[in-house]
């Protein structure tokens, strides 16, 4: 007889949220300010999956706006704006 009973759910190692939201907004870059404050909220309230469509918006946007996040010098843990 299949079993008909979900599964206990996954845990995911701490590493992959990291991998998750890994993101550099560019410095002085309201939309990438405002994403990444989003994303602290987001991520600090336990809610990863909007965290990471937080990420998904930094990443995209730093990538089809700017240049790479990086050649700005983003290497702190948050934007100024």
């Amino acid at each position: 007889m299949p079993k008909t009973t979900p599964e206990p759910p996954i845990t995911l190692p701490a590493e992959f949220n990291a991998w998750l939201l890994d993101c550099c907004p560019v410095q002085g870059c309201k939309v990438c300010a405002a994403n990444y404050k989003q994303l602290k909220i987001c991520e600090g309230r336990g809610d990863i999956t909007q965290a990471a469509r937080h990420a998904t918006e930094i990443r995209d946007h730093a990538g089809g706006k700017h240049e790479s996040g990086r050649a700005h010098g983003c290497e702190t843990d948050a934007p100024s704006a």
